[in-house]
C-alpha cells in the first residue's frame, strides 16, 4: 500500500501527509534486502501513481519486483496514519500511539488469487526460494486472497519454508469476520515458522500465553509469541528460550513487528542458532520503534552481528540506539 502519514494531532487538523510505501510483507522483504538477504515482493498494484512508486520504492531498496502484478482496473491501496500528539483535544490520540485507516476496498492487492502464483515468473520465484512469507493481512483482503495462501500452504515445498506473521487486522475482514480465527488458525499450524503477538493471539484465540499457544499450536516447527511485557518467547520444537526486548524510547509502534520478523527470519536463513535469531529481531524492531516509517532503516549489519552475539548479562542492560557507538559489547 501507499502509505499517506499524517501530522501528529487530530487528523482533521493535518494539512500536509508524508508518503511513504508500506504493507507487511513488503515491509519484510526491505528488512530482509537490508541485511544482506535476497527478496522479492509478489502483489498487485493499481496502474496509477501510487502503484509505481511502490514498485519504484521496493526496487530501490533492492527488493525483486518482477512478480508484481500491474492492475489495470484497479486501484492501489492506500492507508492513511494517524499519529497522537497527547495534546488532549477532542480526537488526538495519546503521544506515540498511532492508528491505521485504510482504503483497500476494491483493490489491487485484494484481486490476488491462485492464479498469482501460477504465472512463469511466480513459478521461477517459488522454486528457487528457500523461504516464502505472508501474513494474516493477505487473507483478510479477499476470499481469493485466502484462496491464494491456502494453495501456496498445500503446495509441494521441496525444503522451502513457509513463514507467517498473524498480523490481525480485524477492520479487513468485513463480512468475513466470524470466519477470521478457523482461517488465520489454519495458517498457523501450516507453517514452518509462526510468529504471534500476545495481544492479538488473545483477542483471537483466547489465550496469550505463550505455553499455552504452543499447545494450541503444536504444528510450527518455530512458534514466536511477542509477549505484553516486552519479552519475546521462541519455541524452536518443544524447546523455549525468552529474550527481552531493548530498553529505548518510543516514537510509535506501526511496523515494528514487520521489523521483527524480518530481523528473525534472516538470522534463521543464516543459520543462527534460537537466541540470535529473536535478537535479531529485537534489534530490527528497536530500529522502527525509534523511526516513524513503516520500514525500518536498520544500522549497519556489523553492529547487528556484533550486539546480537553479546552475553545475556550484557544485552540485558542494552539502551537503543546508544548501544551502536560501539562502546558496549567490543
Amino acid at each position: 500500500m501507499a502509505v499517506l502519514v499524517a501530522r501528529p494531532g487530530p487528523l482533521e487538523q493535518s494539512a500536509h501527509f508524508e508518503r511513504g510505501a508500506g504493507g507487511a510483507e513488503a515491509n519484510v522483504a526491505m528488512v530482509l534486502t537490508q541485511l544482506g538477504v535476497s527478496a522479492a515482493w509478489l502483489s498487485r498494484v493499481g496502474d496509477d501513481g501510487f502503484g509505481r512508486y511502490l514498485v519504484a520504492e521496493l526496487a530501490a531498496h533492492g527488493v525483486d519486483v518482477g512478480a508484481v502484478t500491474v492492475d489495470p482496473a484497479r486501484p492501489t491501496g492506500v492507508y492513511v496514519k494517524e499519529r497522537g500528539s497527547g495534546s488532549g483535544a477532542p480526537h488526538d490520540l495519546p503521544a506515540h500511539s498511532s492508528r491505521m485507516l485504510y482504503y483497500r476496498a476494491g483493490s489491487a492487492a485484494s484481486a490476488l488469487s491462485p492464479a498469482d502464483l501460477a504465472s512463469a515468473v511466480a513459478t521461477e520465484l517459488l522454486d528457487r526460494a528457500d523461504l516464502v512469507h505472508f501474513t494474516g493481512i493477505t487473507p483478510a483482503l479477499s476470499a481469493s486472497a485466502s484462496e491464494l495462501t491456502r494453495t501456496l500452504l498445500a503446495m509441494p515445498r521441496h525444503g522451502r519454508l513457509i513463514s507467517f506473521d498473524l498480523n490481525y487486522r480485524p477492520a479487513l475482514w468485513g463480512s468475513r469476520l466470524g470466519a477470521a480465527a478457523d482461517e488465520l488458525a489454519a495458517q498457523v499450524r501450516g507453517a514452518d515458522v509462526a510468529l504471534l503477538g500476545a495481544d492479538e493471539a488473545e483477542e483471537l484465540f483466547g489465550t496469550g500465553d505463550p505455553a499455552t499457544l504452543r499447545a494450541l499450536f503444536p504444528e510450527p516447527a518455530q512458534l514466536i509469541v511477542k509477549n505484553d511485557k516486552h519479552t519475546v518467547t521462541g519455541f524452536d520444537g518443544q524447546t523455549a528460550i525468552e529474550v527481552p526486548a531493548l530498553t529505548l524510547e518510543l516514537t510509535e509502534r506501526i511496523g515494528a513487528g514487520d521489523a521483527f520478523a524480518g530481523g528473525y527470519l534472516s538470522a534463521l536463513l543464516y543459520g543462527a542458532d534460537p537466541r540470535t535469531r529473536l535478537c535479531y529481531g529485537h534489534l530490527c524492531a528497536a530500529a522502527a520503534l525509534t523511526a516513524t516509517g513503516d520500514a525500518a532503516k536498520l544500522p549497519p549489519v556489523q553492529d547487528v552481528q556484533r550486539l546480537a552475539a553479546l552475553p545475556e548479562r550484557v544485552w540485558a542492560g542494552l539502551r537503543y540506539p546508544g548501544a551502536l557507538d560501539g562502546t558496549i559489547g567490543r
